[in-house]
């Protein structure tokens, strides 16, 4: 891992690649206050929209980006994925999906998460990136999936893709219901590898962070680098659902990853 700035944090699986930019924003340096403080970029939050705004353009001014260039989707926990091609302006209505892909120069394709993964892609032969937000319904549906197959249909390599998982709530802090494995055993027995038992009976720690690089990796991804991060337990650095529900807020900050091909 390279951290650039202490709002920022890289990977070197995408930082070895030519041509591309990208960046896991913590929650600090913005302008935000209060749960949101610092850096909140969730327009879907109910923080001033102004400060949004401008924690969105302190964050993109980090790589370079002209804010008008950010892409960013509804995310719904679904596994649809948008095709950022030369239609796209900003005044362009946000699509509900949960991933998107472009083989387009200057097209910087934002994600917003505070628990779920954000997981960035690139093929540097081919020119081509990807982002998709990856909680554990859109990555047992398959989100990452399809993000794949977009990028192969625009002439990417699955063998030849990056890929770089972002800040989200790690092993260790992840505690789900009995009824949360059997889905994931269903689609694979060898899932139980992401499970290990909580201190409540019945109860488990889940490995979303683990579990998303295996799916890569049977989507022939094998280039995959994680952040060692924990998005729950680490308060000063991130926003996290998950705590904030626990503490009885109202409501939450979302952190922004951001990846643009180079012009």
């Amino acid at each position: 891992m390279n951290t650039m700035h202490p709002g920022m944090i890289t990977l070197s699986t995408l930082n070895e690649v030519l041509r591309i930019r990208h960046g896991f924003f913590t929650r600090e340096g913005g302008v935000s206050e209060g749960i949101y403080a610092s850096l909140n970029c969730g327009l879907g939050s109910a923080d001033d929209p102004e400060r949004i705004v401008a924690n969105r353009n302190r964050a993109l001014a980090q790589l370079d980006i002209d804010p008008q260039s950010l892409v960013t989707v509804q995310q719904q926990h679904t596994t649809r994925v948008v095709v950022v091609d030369d239609s796209w302006t900003p005044e362009t209505p946000q699509a509900p999906a949960d991933a998107m892909v472009t083989n387009r120069a200057g097209m910087a394709l934002g994600l917003l998460t505070a628990d779920c993964a954000p997981v960035l892609l690139a093929d540097p032969r081919a020119n081509i990136i990807g982002a998709a937000h990856a909680g554990w319904r859109g990555a047992l549906g398959g989100v990452l999936d399809n993000t794949v197959a977009a990028m192969i249909k625009l002439g990417a390599k699955a063998s030849r893709i990056a890929a770089a998982v972002g800040p989200c709530i790690a092993h260790r802090s992840y505690e789900v219901g009995p009824e949360f494995p059997g889905p994931f055993l269903a689609d694979d027995p060898d899932n139980h590898f992401f499970f290990a038992p909580a201190n409540r009976e019945g109860h488990f720690y889940f490995d979303l962070p683990g579990y998303i690089a295996r799916r890569l990796a049977k989507l022939s991804v094998i280039d995959v680098a994680r952040t060692p991060c924990d998005t729950f337990r680490e308060e000063s650095r991130f926003f996290s659902y998950r705590r904030s529900v626990l503490k009885g807020e109202k409501d939450f900050g979302r952190s922004l990853s951001v990846i643009v091909l180079e012009r």
